[in-house]
Protein backbone atom coordinates (compact mmCIF):
# COMPACT_ATOMS: atom_id res chain seq x y z
CA UNK A 1 0.00 0.00 0.00
CA UNK A 2 2.87 2.38 0.71
CA UNK A 3 4.21 1.69 -2.79
CA UNK A 4 0.93 2.92 -4.27
CA UNK A 5 0.95 6.05 -2.13
CA UNK A 6 4.54 6.87 -3.03
CA UNK A 7 4.20 6.11 -6.74
CA UNK A 8 0.64 7.14 -7.55
CA UNK A 9 1.76 9.39 -10.39
CA UNK A 10 3.69 6.54 -12.00
CA UNK A 11 0.64 4.26 -11.68
CA UNK A 12 -1.58 6.96 -13.18
CA UNK A 13 0.78 7.40 -16.14
CA UNK A 14 0.84 3.63 -16.63
CA UNK A 15 -2.96 3.45 -16.65
CA UNK A 16 -3.40 6.42 -19.01
CA UNK A 17 -0.78 5.20 -21.47
CA UNK A 18 -2.34 1.73 -21.48
CA UNK A 19 -5.76 3.25 -22.18
CA UNK A 20 -4.28 5.25 -25.05
CA UNK A 21 -2.89 2.07 -26.58
CA UNK A 22 -6.20 0.21 -26.29
CA UNK A 23 -8.44 3.06 -27.49
CA UNK A 24 -7.82 2.62 -31.26
CA UNK A 25 -8.77 -1.05 -30.96
CA UNK A 26 -12.00 -0.18 -29.15
CA UNK A 27 -12.78 2.58 -31.63
CA UNK A 28 -12.31 0.26 -34.63
CA UNK A 29 -14.52 -2.38 -33.01
CA UNK A 30 -17.50 -0.06 -32.62
CA UNK A 31 -17.01 2.07 -35.73
CA UNK A 32 -19.36 1.66 -38.66
CA UNK A 33 -16.33 2.05 -40.92
CA UNK A 34 -14.41 -1.13 -41.59
CA UNK A 35 -10.79 -1.64 -42.62
CA UNK A 36 -10.29 -3.28 -45.99
CA UNK A 37 -7.17 -4.65 -47.64
CA UNK A 38 -6.07 -4.09 -51.21
CA UNK A 39 -7.51 -7.40 -52.43
CA UNK A 40 -10.98 -6.71 -51.03
CA UNK A 41 -10.79 -3.12 -52.25
CA UNK A 42 -10.15 -4.24 -55.82
CA UNK A 43 -13.04 -6.69 -55.55
CA UNK A 44 -15.34 -3.88 -54.40
CA UNK A 45 -14.16 -1.71 -57.28
CA UNK A 46 -14.65 -4.44 -59.87
CA UNK A 47 -17.90 -6.00 -58.63
CA UNK A 48 -19.77 -3.21 -56.85
CA UNK A 49 -18.46 -0.10 -58.63
CA UNK A 50 -16.98 1.30 -55.42
CA UNK A 51 -16.01 4.95 -55.23
CA UNK A 52 -12.40 5.68 -54.33
CA UNK A 53 -11.93 8.77 -52.19
CA UNK A 54 -8.45 10.22 -51.70
CA UNK A 55 -8.36 12.44 -48.60
CA UNK A 56 -4.68 13.37 -48.77
CA UNK A 57 -3.72 17.00 -49.08
CA UNK A 58 -2.98 18.30 -52.58
CA UNK A 59 0.78 18.46 -51.98
CA UNK A 60 0.80 14.71 -51.29
CA UNK A 61 -0.50 13.79 -54.75
CA UNK A 62 2.88 14.00 -56.47
CA UNK A 63 3.37 10.22 -56.31
CA UNK A 64 0.03 9.57 -57.99
CA UNK A 65 -3.39 8.38 -56.87
CA UNK A 66 -5.57 5.32 -57.29
CA UNK A 67 -7.21 5.07 -60.72
CA UNK A 68 -10.43 7.10 -61.03
CA UNK A 69 -10.21 8.29 -57.41
CA UNK A 70 -12.05 11.42 -56.34
CA UNK A 71 -9.73 13.80 -54.50
CA UNK A 72 -11.14 15.84 -51.63
CA UNK A 73 -8.59 16.70 -48.92
CA UNK A 74 -9.70 15.78 -45.41
CA UNK A 75 -9.46 19.42 -44.37
CA UNK A 76 -12.12 20.29 -46.99
CA UNK A 77 -14.31 17.19 -46.69
CA UNK A 78 -16.91 18.50 -44.22
CA UNK A 79 -17.74 21.38 -46.57
CA UNK A 80 -17.48 19.40 -49.80
CA UNK A 81 -19.09 16.07 -48.84
CA UNK A 82 -22.25 17.20 -50.62
CA UNK A 83 -20.36 16.80 -53.91
CA UNK A 84 -20.46 13.05 -53.28
CA UNK A 85 -24.17 12.89 -52.45
CA UNK A 86 -25.08 11.36 -55.81
CA UNK A 87 -22.70 8.47 -54.98
CA UNK A 88 -24.18 7.70 -51.54
CA UNK A 89 -25.68 4.39 -52.69
CA UNK A 90 -22.30 2.95 -53.70
CA UNK A 91 -19.58 1.60 -51.41
CA UNK A 92 -16.81 4.10 -50.71
CA UNK A 93 -13.19 3.16 -50.14
CA UNK A 94 -11.41 6.05 -48.43
CA UNK A 95 -7.63 6.23 -48.39
CA UNK A 96 -4.82 8.52 -47.37
CA UNK A 97 -1.06 8.03 -47.04
CA UNK A 98 -1.05 5.36 -44.32
CA UNK A 99 -4.68 4.86 -43.33
CA UNK A 100 -4.99 7.20 -40.34
CA UNK A 101 -6.91 10.14 -41.80
CA UNK A 102 -9.29 7.90 -43.72
CA UNK A 103 -10.94 6.86 -40.44
CA UNK A 104 -11.75 10.49 -39.67
CA UNK A 105 -13.13 10.90 -43.18
CA UNK A 106 -15.38 7.89 -42.60
CA UNK A 107 -17.06 9.67 -39.70
CA UNK A 108 -17.71 12.71 -41.88
CA UNK A 109 -19.18 10.57 -44.64
CA UNK A 110 -21.41 8.69 -42.19
CA UNK A 111 -22.90 12.03 -41.10
CA UNK A 112 -23.71 12.72 -44.76
CA UNK A 113 -25.64 9.49 -45.26
CA UNK A 114 -23.00 7.09 -46.56
CA UNK A 115 -23.75 3.64 -45.20
CA UNK A 116 -21.00 1.49 -46.70
CA UNK A 117 -17.64 3.14 -46.05
CA UNK A 118 -14.30 1.35 -45.91
CA UNK A 119 -10.82 2.51 -44.95
CA UNK A 120 -7.99 1.17 -47.10
CA UNK A 121 -5.73 -0.48 -44.54
CA UNK A 122 -2.21 0.90 -44.98
CA UNK A 123 -3.37 3.65 -47.33
CA UNK A 124 -1.75 4.31 -50.67
CA UNK A 125 1.47 2.81 -49.34
CA UNK A 126 -0.19 -0.61 -49.12
CA UNK A 127 -1.59 -0.14 -52.63
CA UNK A 128 1.90 0.60 -54.00
CA UNK A 129 3.44 -2.30 -52.06
CA UNK A 130 0.89 -4.65 -53.64
CA UNK A 131 2.09 -3.50 -57.08
CA UNK A 132 -1.32 -2.13 -58.05
CA UNK A 133 -1.64 0.64 -60.65
CA UNK A 134 -1.57 4.37 -59.95
CA UNK A 135 -2.48 7.29 -62.16
CA UNK A 136 -0.90 10.72 -62.25
CA UNK A 137 -2.78 13.32 -60.29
Amino acid sequence: MSFIKKNWILILVLFVSGAMLVWPLVQRRFSSMKDIGTLNATQLINHQNAVLLDVRETAELTGGKLPNAVHIPLSQLPGRAGELAKLAGRPVVVYCARGNRSRTAGGVLAKHGFAEVYSLHGGIGAWKDAGLPLEKA
